[in-house]
């Protein structure tokens, strides 16, 4: 279940996570009991967001940056 799909946008599991971010949820274990998503998945795709610009990490925490912001409503 991959969170950007081939053409850079994020796909409904990358907006969740991106959603779980916003609301403030930091670390991968935060977005699993969030979203209801698996944990490795969930590290795989925020791996994925970081790579596309649409959050960032420091340490082992993740932040929604302001392009990621503009796509959650």
């Amino acid at each position: 279940m991959p969170c950007v799909s081939p053409d850079g946008k994020p796909t409904k599991s990358g907006i969740a996570t991106l959603s779980a971010l916003k609301s403030g949820a930091a670390t991968p274990e935060d977005v699993s009991k969030v979203t209801g998503n698996p944990l490795f998945k969930v590290r795989s795709g925020l791996r994925e967001l970081v790579n596309a610009g649409f959050a960032k990490q420091e340490d082992d925490k993740y932040q929604i940056t302001p392009e990621g912001s503009k796509l959650v409503v």
